[in-house]
């Protein structure tokens, strides 16, 4: 009985807000905070691997279909994590609501 209650009480705040439900079991707090703490320690590694591997990839031969899926990736990625640090002020080890 007691498993049930706290099954369907997990099971209810999932649905609610998948997100939430998630980083609070992994990590204790958004990941978007987490990477963010990340690139602010760290930022001159990233600028500097996103450059050289912008590099070789331009520099390699992929036929077009594949060219043309890296770049949307790439594209993909670097618009999520744009929106990460959009408008907000840097806070380290920014704790969630």
């Amino acid at each position: 009985m007691g498993f049930s209650l706290w099954f369907r009480g997990q099971w209810a705040t999932f649905i609610k807000n998948p997100y939430r439900w998630v980083w609070t079991k992994i990590g204790k707090r958004p990941w978007t905070y987490i990477t963010r703490d990340i690139y602010h320690k760290i930022e001159y590694i990233i600028l500097v691997g996103l450059f050289t591997s912008g590099y070789f990839l331009g520099r390699s031969e992929l036929v077009s279909a594949k060219w043309f899926l890296i770049i949307m990736i790439a594209y993909t990625i670097g618009f999520i994590h744009g929106h990460f640090f959009w408008g907000t002020n840097y806070k380290e080890n920014q704790q969630g609501e």
